[in-house]
């Protein structure tokens, strides 16, 4: 086992309290084997003698030789006391994991050592999944960093929520995000993608250059604000018109980390979060500034929504008056969970619009066969006789299977983390309390065993073989691991899945694009989600006829 220190205890003050009485002891009874026979040399000397034992045999004892994971297929190399830590810093989250899984043979579990050596394990199988997620889901908690990272910027919604907290918060939003409501939403979706695709249009009519191009991915970065403040929250940040207005610039400021942001992220592995947040630099000020305006228009959202319910007045269909509506939330806990929902239900669906449009720029064909597959069901893009709602979009298998497999091999979250909140074991491996349980969706969506020799390509057509639609032709459910599963999955998935579809659909109903350096290698920008480097910047040409 690694060195621990008493659960009634933290690290610092089991330390402390242990110097403080050896040093008692030994000026007292043995002098001559004390510092200066000074009780306050004597407990600085015991203080940095445990630190030093204690870290010699967690950095190079107990990953090599006494830990129970050590028999598990480990990925060789490394640093001698930063593990694998320096390669993962560099690279793209999830790459490293995907080729482990690719390269080392294993029964579902692969062992790696991070930063000063701390074990890891990936878990690349089904089955092992599937006691991650859903048989022993709550034997795996959000870690403590996380928590305190992005908790005091979100507080603790239904993303970090634990326990039978997560229960209740999960219960008593489930019905918000149920099929039957997500359907209501539909007409959200579909009108904000056609303000997105006039914007464009617009801006586009209005440029001198020959061929007019843009970056897709502020359009759909903009597109998704205003969806899930619309949706989510019945507040139109008017974002795709008016990218400057206070609550666009207030998201950006929290959400969009800046250099600082970086190196303060890299800071945290080594320094305490309370230290990094009370640190006098301007990101700190910044963040808790726009946090507080956030959060401050949330709650007064919801004031007026609960002073409405009051008066029995019509409703919007969005998801905070549902959840209201329950009964089941504080108003600080439906502030935190619209903090959440702005976090996880905006970049991730823009990230995978941003990586659909990339696909399709690669494969004309796949474009093409869209488009008409879109024309088909659509008239056009503003037809007042066509209202857009579920049974259209979803009447249209080659764009769920467009969106599926674009989801699949661009999981906007490439990586996520769990540790094990006690003694525990996957796959019959025991497993130690505060062990690292890494789940890769760029990893498990990309494996070979599970998804074929093909599955490093784009092939929409895996979804639709009979049968298929929403397998892929994959070995297990477990395989497609881009929303999770179990009672931790994403609760927003089919709103999200909705709403890429409609802004798909918009977009390559009313355009033909390309990009506008077809031999650009795409490298991968880390951060909240996945996103091509400098974005994607295509040339554009209005479909005649199909959009005004």
């Amino acid at each position: 086992m690694p060195f621990k220190f008493p659960e009634f205890m933290s690290k610092y003050s089991f330390l402390l309290t242990t110097s403080l009485a050896s040093s008692v002891l030994l000026v007292r009874f043995a002098p001559q084997y004390s510092i200066f026979r000074s009780y306050s040399w004597t407990a600085s000397g015991v203080f940095v003698l445990i630190w030093l034992v204690s870290a010699l045999y967690n950095l190079f004892i107990y990953p090599h030789y006494t830990s129970p994971l050590r028999h598990l297929p480990t990925v060789k190399g490394g640093n001698i006391l930063l593990g694998q830590f320096p390669r993962m810093f560099k690279e793209p989250s999830g790459i490293p994991m995907r080729e482990w899984t690719h390269e080392i043979p294993n029964d579902g579990l692969i062992r790696y050592l991070h930063l000063w050596n701390r074990e890891r394990l990936l878990v690349t199988s089904p089955k092992g999944l599937a006691e991650v997620l859903t048989t022993k889901s709550y034997h795996f908690v959000k870690p403590d960093l996380l928590a305190a990272g992005i908790g005091r910027i979100l507080g603790i919604g239904i993303l970090l929520a634990e326990g039978d907290d997560h229960k209740m918060q999960r219960k008593n939003l489930s019905p918000a995000f149920a099929f039957r409501h997500v359907k209501e939403l539909y007409p959200i979706f579909w009108a904000k993608s056609q303000q997105m695709v006039h914007a464009i249009q617009k801006e586009v009519n209005a440029s001198t250059d020959p061929r007019p191009s843009l970056e897709v991915g502020e359009w759909g970065s903009r597109a998704t604000l205003d969806i899930i403040g619309l949706a989510g929250m019945g507040q139109d940040f008017n974002a795709i018109h008016d990218p400057s207005n206070e609550l666009n610039r207030v998201y950006r400021a929290v959400f969009q980390p800046d250099r600082t942001a970086q190196i303060l992220g890299l800071m945290s592995f080594f320094l305490p979060s309370w230290f990094l947040n009370a640190l006098p630099v301007d990101r700190n000020s910044k963040v808790q500034a726009a946090s507080n305006v956030a959060k401050d228009t949330c709650r007064r959202l919801i004031e007026q929504k609960r002073q409405r319910l009051a008066n029995k007045e019509p409703m919007q269909p969005d998801i905070i008056s549902v959840a209201l509506e329950s009964g089941g939330f504080t108003d600080d806990e439906l502030v935190n969970n619209m903090m959440t929902f702005l976090a996880a239900g905006h970049e991730t669906t823009a990230s995978a619009f941003q990586w659909a449009v990339y696909q399709l720029c690669q494969r004309k064909d796949m474009q093409i066969r869209l488009r008409e597959e879109i024309h088909a069901h659509i008239s056009s893009l503003d037809d007042p006789s066509q209202p857009i709602t579920s049974e259209v979009i979803d009447n249209m298998p080659y764009l769920h299977a467009v969106c599926q497999e674009t989801l699949r091999l661009w999981s906007p979250v490439p990586l996520t983390i769990r540790d094990t909140a006690h003694d525990t074991s996957i796959l019959g491996t025991f497993v130690p309390k505060s062990t690292k349980i890494i789940l890769a969706p760029w990893a498990t969506n990309h494996d070979t065993a599970l998804w074929g020799a093909d599955a490093g390509e784009f092939n929409p057509d895996r979804w639709m073989a009979p049968g298929q639609a929403n397998a892929g032709g994959a070995v297990s459910n477990y395989a497609f691991l881009t929303f999770l599963h179990g009672p931790r999955s994403c609760i927003g998935s089919k709103f999200a899945v909705a709403e890429l579809a409609c802004l798909v659909a918009a977009f390559v109903g009313s355009m033909e694009f390309e990009m506008v350096d077809p031999d650009k290698v795409i490298q991968v920008k880390g951060g909240i989600t996945a996103r091509p480097k400098g974005g994607i910047d295509v040339y554009l040409k209005p479909v005649e006829g199909w959009a005004s």
